[in-house]
């Protein structure tokens, strides 16, 4: 899952960037509604985390923006105002969902998984596949009923992998997907994750590469 969050305060942000990341999730952080609208334009989010009283561009603005992509992007608006007629507004303006400050930041979790569930193709929250159980809520993960100790990063590859049913999914795809905007292209950054992942999924090897092509999870 890949996240956006466009908060003007930086402490804030940043939290929730690093709380969302304990969750395996690919997240870039915008302090502003300038940057915001760079971002949107380049990179295809599942969820914008977004504040609505942002300096240089409005949250509004941003939130439209977001909609005019034509992509599968939801949005979760934050503000302050906890008025009934400013919820309405915020809604009103193509935002999925809206979240009062201050929150909890498990609710937070929460509603971001769901709008992502939203965002794709409609798939269960416990994914299941050649004897390896996803669960997304839970954030867990097994092969045959044993515990796998997954990374952040290794869970969110093999989610990737795991949604794509049989397909091949090239590093390309899986920088985009599991990894941030900071990610160097040309690092060894999907090899390593994916040599860590072979090794605690186990045997039979489940995990195919297909040469010039990427990578498949096979059954």
């Amino acid at each position: 899952m890949r996240v956006l969050v466009v908060e003007d305060e930086r402490l804030l942000a940043d939290t929730i960037a690093e709380g969302l990341r304990r969750f395996s999730m690919a997240v870039d952080v915008c302090y502003d509604g300038e940057q915001a609208l760079d971002r949107v334009g380049v990179h295809g989010y599942d969820v914008v985390v977004l504040d609505r009283d942002l300096p240089v561009v409005h949250g509004d603005e941003v939130c439209a923006a977001v909609l005019e992509t034509g992509g599968e992007a939801r949005v979760l608006m934050l503000t302050a105002a906890a008025d009934v007629n400013d919820r309405v507004a915020g809604l009103g303006l193509g935002a999925d969902d809206y979240l009062t400050k201050p929150f909890a930041f498990a609710e937070l979790v929460a509603r971001v998984q769901a709008l992502s569930r939203r965002a794709r193709p409609a798939l269960p929250p416990v994914l299941e596949r050649g004897g390896v159980v996803l669960d997304l809520p839970r954030h867990q993960a097994s092969r045959d009923g044993r515990f796998l100790p997954l990374s952040p990063k290794e869970f969110a590859v093999l989610e990737v992998l795991m949604r794509a049913e049989g397909a091949v999914v090239s590093a390309e795809d899986l920088l985009e997907k599991a990894w941030d905007e900071h990610a160097d292209p040309f690092t060894n950054a999907v090899r390593v994750a994916m040599m860590t992942l072979r090794r605690k999924l186990g045997e039979p090897p489940l995990i195919e590469t297909v040469p010039g092509a990427g990578y498949r999870f096979g059954s």
